[in-house]
């Protein structure tokens, strides 16, 4: 029994030996966090002007065009231009054959003398009693009668020269030389694009913010970096009931020819524009759930920011708040950021093989 006790007393001594021999022992050391330097890009922050636009299409029209037709029947004789071929006001485009107009010219030439020549010989006539008012009223009725059938005959020869009636470019030649044309058959299609309208629709709600010379861009399919400037030429009042749109005509300078009338482009009509803002590459914007935030460089590290944003225009955007001009942000690399993140600003193209 003796024993038993001394065994449960030296126990707990044992125990707490082992303890303070733990305690008094040297702690494994502890191994230090290694921080890397994420690779970005940065910009400075600086002020300019940025514009408010609303985007849509547009069809662009040829507002002077032309179907030229044939106001005689009869015979190509001549085709004077081609398609593609630019032609002047009143330029010769084609001949028809006029032998029966101009035989039927020389016939009412001729019953215009005659008559004009009976005329002279009565009023020589010293004696006017042998001359009857009623005979004399005839004579002049049948000379206007004959001077009209010969100036529809000349009209009918001018007509079998074809011109165009704009200046313009031959869009379409309709006919080839020696087909028959029949009266009013169409033969070219003249169009002049040196100008272009674009037709957009816009919402009723945008009615009242535009007004007449407004500027717009417009960018086609293949051009699309390169806008051309034009401006607003008309404005209709009225909205349509079904599609709650109205009409607006916008003048479009096309001198080099860039554009052509069918074509469907994006149009921005600038409504307003801020200068002397801040602004930034949109690309740089952290946007998540509608909360938008730039990183902007403090030392070794990215601060994240919260910002307010206003006018958007391309790639660039307005800073309401959060940042100043002068301030070095981040606009390449930030997706791999988080808040006081370590950075190492390097070169785009290193930005880039850092990325691979």
């Amino acid at each position: 029994m003796e024993a038993h006790n001394n065994k449960i007393i030296i126990l707990p001594i044992l125990l707490a030996a082992l303890s303070l021999l733990s305690a008094c022992s040297p702690a494994p050391e502890e191994k230090e966090e290694v921080k890397y330097a994420i690779p970005v890009e940065t910009t400075t922050v600086v002020q300019g002007d940025v514009s408010s636009f609303y985007s849509t299409t547009g069809t662009l029209e040829a507002p002077l065009e032309a179907r030229v037709v044939s106001r005689i029947a009869g015979l190509i004789e001549t085709i004077k231009v081609e398609e593609g071929d630019r032609v002047t006001k009143g330029q010769l485009l084609a001949v028809i054959d006029a032998k029966r107009q101009r035989y039927d010219l020389a016939r009412s030439q001729a019953e215009v003398e005659i008559i004009e020549q009976e005329l002279n010989r009565l009023n020589k006539m010293t004696d006017k009693a042998f001359i009857s008012a009623d005979t004399m009223a005839k004579l002049e009725y049948n000379l206007q009668a004959a001077s009209a059938k010969r100036d529809l005959a000349a009209l009918q020869v001018e007509e079998s020269l074809v011109r165009s009636p704009i200046d313009g470019v031959i869009a379409t030649r309709f006919v080839k030389q020696g087909n028959m044309a029949k009266e009013f058959d169409e033969l070219f299609y003249v169009v002049n694009q040196d100008e272009l309208y674009a037709i957009v629709h816009l919402p009723e709600v945008q009615l009242d913010r535009l007004r007449l010379g407004q500027d717009a861009q417009l960018f086609a399919s293949q051009q699309a970096d390169n806008g051309i400037v034009a401006q607003v030429l008309r404005i209709s009042p009225i909205v349509d009931a079904q599609s709650g749109t109205f009409k607006v005509t916008l003048s479009v300078p096309n001198q080099q020819a860039q554009l052509k009338a069918g074509m469907f482009t994006r149009v921005e009509l600038r409504y307003d524009t801020h200068t002397n803002v801040i602004t930034v590459p949109y690309s740089a914007v952290i946007n998540q759930d509608n909360q938008y935030a730039l990183y902007v460089i403090e030392g070794d590290n990215a601060t994240r920011r919260q910002v307010s944003l206003g006018y958007r225009e391309a790639d660039t955007v307005e800073v309401i708040s959060g940042i100043k001009p002068g301030e070095q942000i981040v606009v390449r690399g930030q997706q791999n950021l988080k808040d006081q993140s370590l950075v190492d600003v390097i070169s785009a193209l290193d930005v880039a093989r850092a990325q691979q």
